[in-house]
């Protein structure tokens, strides 16, 4: 399969040693795409867990708890202290930061919305990085990709459809987590080449750790039935495979490039939330969705004609 799955991928994986960054765009885009896969088993189980009765605080510690538990079991053996040291661990933090505020809006969102209306208004942060990718990585954005950065915005009033019945404060928390996974997608392409992958994702598992865990222990449920249980291991397993794999993908392509191959990952939210929540799309989803897809793959195409561009003109670099 395209995913690349022989030693050559994993053995990359699995290497303490900091790869550079590196322009391999069809095995950064295969990555993306197997980690929208895992990560669909994190979201279903936080809001299954969500919808048992345990706080979002506890949801959020159990996610990156079991995320640091694990990479420290598999990682630690190989790599030694290597796995701690970082060349920038400032912006490590701020990272860590970063996913851990958008997890706990996402959780949070999913107490009160289908998976279907988190998950398209999280498929804004494609858009949002493009609008964040002059002040924060120096590129010039023209006003066609501005235009269709509004246009992407229309599709979020269509689905979330404010000063109707159908409207629920949430749909604001979700907005907020698109905003901070944008920072955090860029903040992951400024590390690649700095440090590690297994790096990276300890300082993300671990911030979120010593962040979330003075709240969360204040007032711990265990879970009360055994598919809970189920959850509870798969939440914390699927987020530290998803965004390793995700880390991965972004030392081989700019965050630009890939955003736009996540769409995927709204079927199979979209098949989640029906079969497993009894709560499937409907038409204002369906619309709105594809006018943030298409803005979104209208951004994708400009960047691949400016870059075919720039090359024709100056073809050194």
């Amino acid at each position: 399969m395209a995913v690349g799955c022989g030693p050559g991928v994993f053995g990359s994986l699995m290497s303490h040693q900091i790869a550079p960054i590196e322009s391999r765009t069809n095995r950064a885009i295969a990555l993306v795409l197997l980690s929208q896969i895992v990560l669909v088993f994190l979201d279903t189980s936080a809001k299954w867990l969500s919808l048992e009765g345990m706080a979002t605080t506890e949801v959020v510690f159990v996610r990156y708890g079991m995320h640091l538990a694990l990479l420290l079991l598999l990682f630690l053996p190989v790599t030694g202290r290597r796995l701690f040291v970082s060349n920038n661990w400032k912006l490590e933090v701020v990272r860590g930061t970063c996913l851990l505020i958008t997890t706990g809006l996402n959780f949070l969102a999913m107490r009160y919305l289908p998976l279907t209306v988190t998950s398209a208004i999280q498929f804004t942060s494609p858009l949002i990085i493009c609008a964040l990718s002059g002040p924060m990585l120096g590129e010039t954005v023209g006003w066609r990709r501005w235009v269709a950065i509004a246009i992407g915005f229309v599709g979020i009033l269509i689905i979330v459809r404010p000063g109707t019945e159908a409207f629920h404060p949430a749909a604001l928390l979700s907005v907020g987590c698109a905003f901070f996974l944008a920072l955090f997608s860029i903040l992951t392409r400024k590390l690649a080449g700095v440090d590690s992958a297994t790096t990276q994702q300890f300082y993300a598992g671990a911030t979120a750790v010593v962040l979330i865990a003075p709240v969360a222990m204040t007032d711990w449920v265990w879970p009360s039935q055994p598919i809970s249980w189920v959850a509870f291991f798969i939440m914390g397993a699927a987020g530290l495979t998803g965004h390793f794999l995700n880390s991965h993908a972004h030392r081989l392509a700019t965050p630009a490039t890939l955003a736009p191959f996540s769409y995927l990952s709204l079927l199979y939210l979209s098949l989640s939330s029906w079969l497993v929540f009894q709560q499937p799309p409907d038409q204002y989803f369906a619309l709105g969705a594809a006018i943030i897809i298409g803005s979104g793959l209208y951004i994708w195409l400009r960047e691949r004609a400016l870059h075919k561009a720039a090359s024709v003109v100056d073809p050194v670099s």
